[in-house]
């Protein structure tokens, strides 16, 4: 599959922290209830941290319990799904659909009415907390 940002995998290690790249680029997982954006409660927008594409809002957010930030819906055509039977089990795998970077999974457990859990590791994206300006007086 091509993507609109195609990097090599040479340039992906130089511009991704290790730990990110072995997420993003080799789908690997965090360890539950370690990640950076488990608990951000705020307004924002959270992105990809490969390329920076939104993918999530906070409105979306929701505490599954899980370990992992959890979602109940993604920004329309941000996020491109595949067929995973790496456990032995099947799963769908999300990914980037800008660059291709491994998310996580989703999952049709949510509790919300969309019915969805997207389980995102924290390496995968950022978060852009949304600020109000004051105008100066």
């Amino acid at each position: 599959m091509t993507y609109a940002i195609d990097k090599s995998n040479e340039e992906w290690r130089e511009q991704l922290a290790p730990d990110r790249y072995a997420v993003l680029r080799e789908a690997a997982t965090e360890a539950p209830f370690t990640g950076s954006l488990l608990h951000v409660d705020g307004e924002g927008v959270f992105t990809c941290g490969g390329c920076g594409q939104h993918l999530f809002t906070s409105a979306q957010k929701f505490d599954s319990g899980c370990g992992w930030p959890s979602f109940d819906a993604c920004e329309p055509g941000t996020i491109i799904e595949r067929s995973d039977n790496s456990l032995s089990r099947s799963r769908t795998e999300i990914l980037c659909s800008k660059c291709g970077g491994h998310l996580g999974h989703v999952f049709n457990d949510g509790p919300t009415p969309s019915g969805l859990r997207y389980c995102v590791n924290s390496l995968a994206i950022d978060f852009d907390e949304k600020t109000s300006e004051t105008p100066s007086a």
